[in-house]
């Protein structure tokens, strides 16, 4: 039976016919039709592919008859038969071109027809040879970037973002939970600790019948190709060519095995050095007595991880602060913080609506912050100069702050705050002067263009910026794009100084792409004083839901929820925001 494409896959498709149409010079209504359809089939609120394959569609904003005919071809087949034929039309190699910094369709489109570009090698050939140099729109800049940015991307090659890998690891597991012969089933690596960026996904079950299990693993639909396969382990490509293993083991090996596989490499060399010291000897099946250690004591029974740390006479370390960067001996004396969780959050701040760059309204925002239960919105669309983003000059900001008023008189139970992402100007000035930002309830404060100063001169303008008072927080601080550009350069611990002093917010940006400011430094953050605000940078209503990713950061930071602003309940956000323009 032929499996219907999930969301994701649908709304990919459609931003790749939206680009493919473009570089083909395609009608701009045509193009833009189905980049509406990628946004409405991200951003729906409910099922839309249940619905595309019942042929309920009718009714819904932004999609047409065609498009709606396409997604119920591509709920019920798993394909799209338009789709294939214009992607036949290009090499399947275009794509990649798609990835690098400073490349759009017209750009694209130029390179392919005039100089046969079709993939990055080809890209690469192009610009070093000079004959890129010689098309309209390439100066020698362009193309210098344009080489900085495949190299960058070639670092990368291997590593996957969160939001690119979160879909596949829960379908996963709710797949391998489902089978007979799965007793226990849990994600291990990097991805359960946390980190920014994935290499590959590593998947743990016990079972009694470990071949029954790596048999249906190697079979999944998600699986592309099968790496290798064997009686307790597997290795396949799945979803965006991205590497998962497999490993079966007995039910009371699961707790050794789940630590041994999560790691980190460091963090389980200090255990094991622990238990040896203990007169034990432990890896990924059990706790074992070293020969000749005359006073070991004897060996605990093991139910699960937190009965290994009791052993070790360790508190329970959470898979997020496994690095061996100080938690073995805070675990020793009690001096672990109890980390912030997903459901301490009341609110987020930094979202984009249609005024600006978003795809969702004022209202559509609100209504989605409901649904997941949250008390409270902020929304910071962006200032003037990011005109690119369509950002607001004054009357319209002051437009937007009234239209928030009007929606708050009707919420009794919800409240939106009014902000802005203020642009930080090359300088350190702002986008806005202060009697403007002194009408809104909260400014971020960013930096969105001109990211090649040298480190001091772009530290000094982010401190100059934070030094406002009606900055109320530091928004992405380094601007990095993972796996797609680096941050600037930028004096880290010197802008943590200036927040602590100056009573600034810094914003932990819960984007996939940004998880920015990183996880290493929130630990000093919050040794200064310095309070975070976790925020999805949504710029529509699925946005929102980016917070799972800075919740992860923000655990591995060591934040507690009394490190975090949006844990806030209302009364208490409010002064929270308003307290540097009362010092």
């Amino acid at each position: 039976m032929m499996r219907g494409m999930n969301r994701e896959d649908a709304t990919t498709i459609f931003e790749r016919i939206a680009t493919l149409l473009e570089m083909q010079g395609e009608n701009p209504f045509k193009v833009r039709a189905y980049r509406t359809g990628a946004e409405v089939v991200e951003s729906f609120s409910g099922d839309i592919m249940k619905l595309a394959a019942e042929n309920q569609l009718a009714g819904i904003k932004g999609l047409g008859e065609a498009l709606r005919d396409k997604l119920h071809e591509m709920a019920t087949t798993g394909r799209l038969e338009f789709y294939e034929k214009l992607k036949a039309e290009f090499p399947d190699t275009i794509f990649e071109l798609f990835d690098v910094q400073g490349l759009g369709p017209k750009k694209i489109a130029a390179l392919h027809a005039e100089l046969g570009v079709s993939s990055i090698a080809d890209l690469r050939r192009a610009c070093e040879s000079g004959e890129a140099a010689k098309l309209s729109g390439f100066a020698a800049k362009t193309v210098e970037k344009i080489l900085e940015s495949i190299a960058f991307r070639e670092q990368h090659a291997s590593e996957f973002k969160l939001d690119q890998v979160h879909a596949l690891v829960q379908q996963i597991l709710e797949e391998l939970r489902e089978h007979p012969n799965v007793s226990q089933a849990e994600i291990c690596g990097s991805f359960r600790r946390g980190k920014e960026t994935v290499h590959d996904l590593d998947f743990l079950v016990s079972t009694k019948q470990p071949e029954k299990v790596i048999e249906y693993f190697v079979t999944l639909p998600q699986v592309v190709d099968v790496i290798a396969q064997g009686a307790t382990k597997a290795s396949i490509h799945a979803t965006h060519g991205i590497q998962c293993d497999l490993r079966a083991v007995a039910s009371k090996e699961f707790p050794f095995a789940l630590m041994y596989f999560t790691g980190s490499k460091e963090h389980n060399v200090a255990i094991r050095q622990r238990a040896l010291n203990r007169g034990w000897s432990l890896n990924e099946y059990a706790f074992t007595e070293v020969p000749d250690h005359a006073d070991a004591p004897v060996i605990p029974p093991v139910h699960d991880e937190a009965d290994i740390y009791r052993a070790l006479d360790l508190d329970f370390i959470e898979p997020e602060l496994r690095e061996n960067k100080g938690e073995i001996e805070a675990a020793e004396h009690g001096g672990l913080p109890r980390l912030v969780q997903l459901e301490n959050l009341r609110g987020v701040f930094h979202n984009h609506t249609t005024a600006s760059d978003g795809k969702a309204s004022l209202r559509e925002m609100a209504d989605a912050a409901r649904e997941l239960g949250l008390q409270y919105l902020g929304i910071s669309d962006h200032s003037k100069s990011s005109f690119q983003a369509n950002g607001l000059d004054e009357k319209r900001l002051l437009a937007q702050i009234e239209e928030i008023q009007a929606l708050n008189a009707e919420l009794d139970d919800f409240h939106v705050f009014a902000g802005c992402e203020v642009d930080i100007l090359k300088d350190g000035s702002l986008d806005f002067s202060d009697e403007i930002m002194a009408r809104l309830d909260y400014v971020v404060a960013s930096v969105h263009n001109v990211f090649n100063l040298p480190e001091a001169e772009m530290t000094k303008r982010v401190i100059r910026a934070i030094e406002n008072p009606h900055v109320t927080m530091l928004g992405h601080l380094t601007g990095r794009l993972l796996l797609q550009r680096p941050g600037y350069a930028i004096n880290v611990p010197a802008v943590i100084d200036a927040a602590a002093e100056t009573g600034t917010i810094i914003e932990l940006n819960a984007s996939a792409w940004r998880l920015d400011m990183d996880w290493r430094w929130w630990r000093l953050a919050k040794e200064k004083g310095v309070k975070c605000s976790i925020n999805p940078d949504a710029h529509s209503t699925q946005g929102l839901q980016a917070v799972i990713y800075g919740i992860k950061a923000a655990r591995k930071g060591w934040l507690t929820r009394n490190d975090v602003i949006n844990c806030l309940p209302m009364e208490e956000v409010k002064m929270a925001l308003g307290a540097k323009r009362q010092r």
